[in-house]
């Protein structure tokens, strides 16, 4: 079963050279600390940054500058600051080629609810609803069951949607999985993770074809 950093470690292996790739707010954010050598890829940050770099050493901290989440992090050689408007512009007119996204629910259909549990305050959904709207890519980076250890990946989402039908891949402490118009397609296992144990924690449909691979994490 993999932890947060492990998640973000598999998360990083879909990055592809040239990308421009946003980060949302809770695990997506730790992606940047796990980039491949060799990629160069250049991380948006919703609150007015491009050339986001990995979370910065206590030496390096400068309370100045911070992600979309208010975390401080580090820059990177030639990355620009900008302002709100500018950001969500080069979000709504699709010029981000993947985003990385936490969620409480995504439905077997693609649809993702990450923003309000009913009842409880809330200050919106933020720039999630730019992001799911015009992104050409999104991957869900989220834990496979809740507290309750009830499912998260469902047949259909019963709290509120950020967007449907836009999640094109999900990685979980278990599994990554792709999401297909027949259901959650299992591509790969977490290291000791058995086939059983990813289907116990679904309630989607589930469509396993051959023997799944262990990630491989190195």
């Amino acid at each position: 079963m993999l932890d947060k950093n492990g998640i973000a470690k598999r998360i990083a292996q879909e990055l592809k050279d040239g990308y421009y790739v946003n980060l949302g707010i809770g695990i997506p954010t730790l992606v940047a600390n796990y980039i491949p050598k060799g990629i160069n890829v250049v991380l948006q940050s919703e609150n007015g940054l491009l050339g986001m770099g990995p979370f910065p050493l206590e030496s390096e901290i400068d309370p100045d500058i911070i992600n979309a989440g208010k975390q401080t992090i580090t820059t990177v050689p030639g990355s620009a600051f900008f302002d709100s408007a500018l950001s969500f512009a080069m979000i709504r007119g699709g010029h981000v080629h993947l985003t990385v996204l936490g969620a409480m629910e995504v439905s077997e259909k693609g649809d993702i609810a990450n923003w309000k549990i009913p009842g409880k305050m809330v200050k919106g959904m933020g720039g999630a609803m730019d992001l799911v709207a015009s992104a050409k890519n999104i991957i869900v980076a989220m834990q496979h069951v809740n507290k309750a250890g009830e499912s998260k990946l469902l047949p259909a989402c019963t709290l509120p949607l950020t967007g449907t039908q836009c999640v094109k891949k999900i990685v979980t402490e278990l599994a990554v999985l792709d999401v297909t118009p027949q259901g959650f397609k299992l591509l790969e296992r977490a290291p000791g993770i058995s086939v059983d144990q990813i289907k116990n924690a679904t309630k989607g449909k589930l469509i396993i074809e051959g023997e799944i691979p262990e990630m491989n994490l190195n």
